[in-house]
Order: structure tokens, then C-alpha cells, then sequence
């Protein structure tokens, strides 16, 4: 009989993947973060360039050195983060960015601060890296509760940031981040900033990096969500130096580079015009308005968000159930931990007329 190993066996099944791929036809999918927008023209056209012109090989284990110094650029620009190009590691998406964090970070039974709810793949991650994740409490706008944070460091080794947040859209204020980001710094606690929605804030929020406050700060981005670019799987870690070399033997064993072919589209993503993520933002923006409004109208509270592109409105089991059974796709809140339970994430990631049709559905089952 097959033995498997416990800190594998010990997890479970991404909660968001299990509705998703459940879905009967005909369902409309809400329960994925996957834009339905195309990755821009001239992003696809670097891409078929690289192809024509064979740059279809390995890559250096960090990614191509004008990748390398892009995101660095890319870094100081819009974040004011200080990093250099031999400070960045080009990765699978986002997701080989957590995981590299986690592996170069974690040990057995160190604690793995996450919030809860809080995207699935945090506490999974630590798990197996043989950590041990513990939630952290969300105040009613979802915003972390910061002096409980703080109480909660003594001892931890992790915290991972999520701002914008998935599943909840919170954004967290500048001031709370640099509360964090300093007492995790006096505290010896790494934070993990993940990064990837920080263009799709809404209201005049903005997005502040931890990583102008102290130095303990790995980031964590992606092209994924800011340039459609999800299937493309291009992604990056950046960090200390000694973090950075850490990291790098894990990627150098269980991925070697990154696709080629990505980085040579994610340089001209970076490089290049920047009114697609724009047009991106006002379109989410649209649809946020739509579905918000919708589902008020149905008589559904709903918490504005202030960024990403999640709703996550209180919503029991039972109405859950019907509203999947009914042909629309949302996944139920404790999928992102026991805090997230009694809601639901509802994603505006579809079309326009795909969340009319979802509205429709759902009034069916409300007026039914």
C-alpha cells in the first residue's frame, strides 16, 4: 500500500478549485479569480517575437537580466521599494512565489501568521513547509485588527500581508501597514507581502508596500491579474539578499526558470503602455457597480470593496447551495478559513452580461 507523506496528506484540496471544476455546463463561474479580459495585443506580439526569434531555452535560474531589471524598476516606480535586479527571482506566477517564500522561510512548527478568511493558499502553503498556520482576526470592514496582530508575533516567524485582499477586497490603510511592517521588523518576523491585485483599487484606496518600512519584507507579484495574463504564469519574488539566495535553490530544484517565452511578454508588459491596466481597473470598477447594486436590490447586504475583484457578502450555507444549484458558480467563505464562514466570494471577474445573468438567477431563487 502506498504511504504518503503526512504534511501532504494532511491538507486539504483547494476549496476554490473544488466548485470550479465541479461546475455542471452552463454554469456561469464566479468562483474563480480569472479575468475574462485578453491579455493586451502588444503583450502577445513580444511573445510570438520571442518565439520567431528561437528564445525558447532555459533561462538563468533568476529569469533574463532585463527581466531581472524591469521588475527592480518596475519596484522603485510605483512602490518605492529599493530592490535590485539580483534581489528578484522570476517565477511560475505568484503561486512558485509563495511557495519559495515558504520553503526558504519555515520550519517545522514555526507559526505562520495568516488572515482569516484569507486566500487558500497561505496556511496550505505553510503546512507544507511544516509550519504551523494560526488565523488572524479581521475587523467588521476586514481590515486586520493590528494591535492583534502585534500580540500575536511574540515567537511567530511569518505574517503574510494580502493587500488588496482576496477573498474580502479590503485595502489596508498606509498607517496599518507601517504599524505591521515596523513591530514585525523589531519582532524578528518576516512578512510575505502579496502583491497581486495592487492596481485594481477603487474609491481613491491605495495600495502601500511593507517593504518601505523595514527590511524583513518579501513581495510577492505577478503579470497574472494586472495584465490578464493568469494562463501565462509569470510571476516574481523580491527580497533580501540572503532571503533571495535561499529562495533560489528551492526554484533552481522544482522549477529551473520560468517559461521563456513568459518573460520575454512580461518585459513588455512592464516596459511597455500602461493604458490596458487602466482600461482593466474603470471596466472591474463598472462591474463592481453592477453587481453590488444588483445584489442590494435583491435584498443581499453586500460590503463594498475596496479593491481586487471579490465580493464577500454574509450569505448562509442553504442560499450557497441553491445559488451554485441554480447555475452560478461561488465559493462558500470557509473555504477561506473558519472565519469566512457564513459568507460567500463572489467574483466580478466575469462579463458584464454574464453577472446580469447571474443577478437573474439568483433573484429567481430570492423571489422564488
Amino acid at each position: 500500500m502506498t504511504r504518503f507523506s503526512r504534511r501532504v496528506a494532511g491538507i486539504e484540496v483547494s476549496g476554490i478549485r473544488k466548485w470550479f471544476e465541479g461546475a455542471g455546463a452552463g454554469a456561469i463561474n464566479l468562483g474563480l479569480g480569472q479575468p475574462d479580459l485578453d491579455t493586451p495585443a502588444h503583450i502577445k506580439a513580444a511573445a510570438c517575437r520571442a518565439i520567431g526569434e528561437g528564445r525558447t531555452g532555459y533561462t538563468p535560474n533568476g529569469g533574463i537580466p532585463e527581466l531581472q531589471e524591469a521588475i527592480a524598476a518596475k519596484s522603485r516606480r510605483e512602490n518605492n521599494l529599493e530592490y535590485g535586479p539580483g534581489q528578484v527571482i522570476v517565477t511560475a506566477g505568484a503561486s512558485e512565489a509563495l511557495h519559495l517564500a515558504m520553503q526558504a522561510l519555515v520550519d517545522d512548527g514555526d507559526r505562520v501568521l495568516v488572515a482569516d478568511p484569507g486566500f487558500v493558499s497561505y496556511a496550505a502553503l505553510a503546512l507544507i513547509a511544516g509550519g504551523r498556520p494560526e488565523g488572524l482576526p479581521l475587523d467588521e470592514r476586514f481590515h486586520l485588527d493590528i494591535e492583534a496582530a502585534k500580540e500575536r508575533m511574540d515567537g511567530a516567524k511569518v505574517l503574510v500581508l494580502n493587500s488588496p485582499a482576496n477573498p474580502t477586497g479590503a485595502v489596508e490603510p498606509a498607517d496599518s501597514v507601517r504599524a505591521l511592517a515596523e513591530y514585525a521588523d523589531d519582532a524578528g518576523v518576516t512578512i510575505v507581502s502579496d502583491e497581486v491585485y495592487e492596481h485594481f483599487v477603487y474609491d481613491g484606496a491605495r495600495m502601500t508596500s511593507p517593504g518601505r518600512f523595514a527590511g524583513n519584507v518579501v513581495t510577492v507579484n505577478a503579470t497574472s491579474k494586472t495584465y490578464a495574463m493568469t494562463g501565462w504564469r509569470l510571476g516574481w519574488l523580491a527580497g533580501p539578499d540572503e532571503v533571495v539566495a535561499q529562495a533560489v535553490k528551492v526554484h533552481q530544484y522544482c522549477q529551473a526558470c520560468a517559461t521563456s517565452i513568459s518573460q520575454y511578454a512580461a518585459l513588455e508588459a512592464l516596459n511597455g503602455p500602461q493604458d490596458c491596466v487602466r482600461a482593466m481597473r474603470d471596466e472591474y470598477a463598472a462591474r463592481r457597480t453592477l453587481l453590488c447594486d444588483g445584489l442590494s436590490a435583491l435584498g443581499i447586504d453586500v460590503p463594498r470593496p475596496e479593491g481586487a475583484f471579490y465580493l464577500f457578502p454574509p450569505m448562509d450555507d442553504d442560499l450557497v447551495r441553491r445559488i451554485i444549484a441554480a447555475g452560478v458558480t461561488i465559493v462558500p467563505g470557509e473555504a477561506f478559513g473558519p472565519a469566512g464562514a457564513g459568507h460567500a466570494r463572489i467574483a466580478y471577474s466575469a462579463s458584464r452580461d454574464d453577472l446580469v445573468t447571474a443577478l437573474e438567477r439568483i433573484g429567481g431563487i430570492i423571489n422564488d
